[in-house]
């Protein structure tokens, strides 16, 4: 039997109720899933499944990461909220291609981890199955695993064996849809011009979960604990100086009350030079260098390739500000002299975040 996998935390459970209830079927895992975006969350969920099925003594097949079709497929969608007709175009892709690859690999049926998603309408799913099945001339398998405490089963599993648990279905639409209810930003889909990685992105995920595959498979032990922090992102930083726009470099927090300030440079100590308005401060690439010991040589250069995100917060208590100051501070080659107008987009937010403790 051919299993269609969409993440871990529906797999893990899926997979060993289908070995207790198929014990004589081979069953091979078949990740398909380009609805997922973006590519790093993709990555993530397939490097986590991977671990399941070796776990679990179950061989796994990739599918094509084929999102320019998938994005095809569901245009005029974009809108269409949870269950609705984008899922179902969505559902009918993925099973699609899973049931070609049953039919071409010889299986005589197919099924799929979404059943056991307690956010999938399994009258949705079985009806996109059965009609896939017919045509391939293979079965649909449609086993309802959440009904008597399943999904409370499912997550009790998830959480014993340390899975990677995603807060949402995967496509981009569906984040943006989720994220505007939630009054948050999808900062999942922020990925900055110099490719830093951020606190809690999906990109320090998968540093601290390829680790996590490192210890396992050496055997070290290890914990993953949750923390409470400020996070924050960058969404637009524009500095102009006699309305021409200077190359400027904005820290990790900074933040103004608005979108815009102006003012001028009223005075300097420690080389931290005050503007006076908004908080806002501002340190010479050469101050940055010395502080930091790091030899970039023009503004440019650092916008594109920065240090690590935590030595530039840790900038901020080495110029002697306090560990909850969120001033904007702007790094820039020679500190202006005459009028300065910021536009400065940024967000600041509760969150949490996973870690990664060797034991």
């Amino acid at each position: 039997m051919l299993v269609h996998i969409c993440c871990s935390v529906d797999s893990h459970y899926f997979l060993q109720k289908l070995q207790n209830e198929y014990p004589n079927e081979k069953l091979t895992g078949f990740f398909y899933d380009p609805n997922i975006h973006p590519y790093s969350e993709y990555y993530l969920r397939l490097l986590d499944v991977k671990r399941s099925c070796k776990m679990l003594g179950i061989d796994l097949i990739e599918g094509e990461y084929d999102v320019e079709n998938w994005l095809e497929v569901v245009r005029g969608l974009e809108h269409e909220p949870e269950k609705g007709v984008r899922c179902s175009v969505c559902f009918d892709r993925r099973f699609e291609v899973s049931a070609k690859q049953a039919a071409d690999m010889g299986e005589k049926s197919f099924t799929s981890t979404l059943l056991t998603s307690p956010k999938k309408s399994l009258k949705q799913l079985q009806s996109a199955g059965d009609a896939l099945a017919q045509k391939y001339g293979i079965a649909f398998v449609a086993p309802d695993y959440r009904k008597a405490s399943g999904t409370q089963e499912q997550n009790i599993l998830a959480k014993e064996d340390a899975l990677y648990r995603q807060d949402y279905c995967g496509c981009m639409f569906g984040l943006n849809i989720q994220r505007d209810q939630q009054q948050k930003i999808a900062d999942e889909l922020f990925v900055p011009v110099s490719k830093q990685i951020q606190p809690e992105s999906i990109e320090s995920r998968v540093k601290m979960y390829e680790k996590r595959w490192k210890l396992e498979e050496e055997k070290k032990p290890y914990k993953i604990v949750k923390q409470r922090f400020l996070n924050w992102r960058l969404k637009m930083g524009l500095l102009r100086v006699k309305k021409e726009v200077i190359p400027a470099h904005f820290l990790p927090y900074s933040t103004i009350k608005g979108e815009y300030t102006r003012g001028k440079i009223e005075y300097e100590i420690n080389g931290l030079h005050a503007m006076n308005r908004d908080e806002v401060k501002f340190i010479t690439l050469q101050q940055y260098n010395r502080v930091l010991e790091t030899q970039y040589t023009t503004i440019s250069s650092l916008i594109f390739d920065p240090p690590l995100f935590e030595e530039e917060v840790a900038l901020r208590s080495r110029l002697g500000l306090s560990a909850y100051d969120l001033s904007a501070i702007l790094v820039v080659e020679s500190i202006p002299a005459n009028k300065i107008e910021i536009l400065l987009q940024s967000s600041i937010y509760s969150d949490v975040k996973e870690s990664l403790l060797e034991l």
